[in-house]
Parts: structure tokens; C-alpha cells; sequence
């Protein structure tokens, strides 16, 4: 981050990760799944985990703006997607303060993180600000066409170079975990 960066956003951008893994062991212990909550929830988190691994299909980090794929019709899919996995998530554990939770630190943490991506991106490509008039912050319009940029096809080869199967294989875990507390009677 540089020094136009608020502080908040730079602190914002170190905890989120290490306080996800704290936030996780907090929520196994406080869930309280049934089968139809683990069902329900993961129908919302397998759309979060496409989308997500669709974005890091198409995105170059510091190399180019990133307009195609789900960028045509949000400026940050692997945040939305990483909501709609926190949704689920949430529904699974059947647990509305866990979704009380999730929505607070969305946007105490992502919020800023978003700000400051954005701030970063803006000094780092001339096209950004014409981008983002064309393109909504998180949630994409309905029948928004999104941007012309189409052209570039999804790499798996970039889906790898980001390790974003630790999100699926996250996803994975949580789920069997919660599967696990259910079937020995953990709630």
C-alpha cells in the first residue's frame, strides 16, 4: 500500500487472513447444522467457490487490469464469491449471529481492503477510472451487459498459479466437518 492508503485499510488487509483461521475454529465450535442447513448452505457456497475460481482464471495480477470474465460485470468477483461462501457458510451453521458476524467483518475488513485495491489500481492503470464507471463495486446489475471485454478465455493455468483449489478444498473441510458434528451428535 502506499502512503494515501488509510490505516485501516493497510491493518484491515494484514488481520483478514489469520482471523478468518480464528473466526473458523469459532464458528465449528458454535455451529449447530442439520442435514437440510448443510444442503441449503452449500447450494450458496458452490456458486460463491465457481465464481471465485472463474475471477482467478482471468486475472493477471500486476500485470493488467483484469476487465474479462466475471471483471466484466463486478470490479471484484473473488470478494463477492467469498461472500456468497461466507452466506452459506453462515446458513449452513444455522446460526444468525454467525451471519450477523460475517456481515460486520465484510464490511469492517473488505470494504477498506476493497478501497485500497481499487486506490492501487487506479495509480497503476490509466483505464481503471473507465472501467469502473462501466463496472459496479461488488453486486452486478441485472441485464448490465458488462464490459466488451470478453476476449480472454479462462486459464487453468492461472486457477493454479493462485492456488485457488485451497478455497474449494477449504470448502470441502468446513463442510465435512460440519457433516462430522452432525453424524456424532455434536449439536
Amino acid at each position: 500500500m502506499n502512503k494515501s492508503t488509510p490505516a485501516w485499510s493497510v491493518f484491515a488487509r494484514r488481520i483478514r487472513v489469520p482471523l478468518g483461521f480464528l473466526l473458523a475454529a469459532l464458528y465449528l465450535l458454535l455451529a449447530r447444522p442439520t442435514w437440510r442447513s448443510l444442503v441449503l448452505g452449500s447450494i450458496v457456497v458452490l456458486p460463491g467457490l465457481w465464481i471465485r475460481a472463474l475471477a482467478s482464471g482471468h486475472v493477471r495480477k500486476n500485470e493488467a487490469l483484469a476487465t474479462s470474465g466475471p471483471y466484466a460485470y463486478t470490479r471484484n468477483p473473488l470478494y463477492l464469491g467469498s461472500l456468497l461462501i461466507g452466506v452459506g457458510f453462515a446458513m449452513a451453521a444455522r446460526s444468525w449471529w454467525i451471519g450477523l458476524l460475517l456481515l460486520v467483518m465484510f464490511f469492517a475488513i473488505y470494504i477498506p481492503v476493497i478501497r485500497g485495491e481499487e486506490e492501487l489500481l487506479r495509480q497503476k492503470f490509466p483505464e481503471f477510472d473507465e472501467y469502473a464507471r462501466q463496472v459496479p463495486r461488488m453486486f452486478p446489475r441485472l441485464g448490465h451487459p458488462g464490459t466488451r471485454e470478453r476476449s480472454r478465455a479462462f486459464s487453468a493455468d492461472l486457477y493454479r498459479q493462485h492456488r485457488e483449489y485451497h478455497a474449494l478444498l477449504g470448502a470441502v473441510a468446513l463442510m465435512v466437518a460440519l457433516a462430522m458434528k452432525l453424524i456424532l451428535g455434536g449439536t
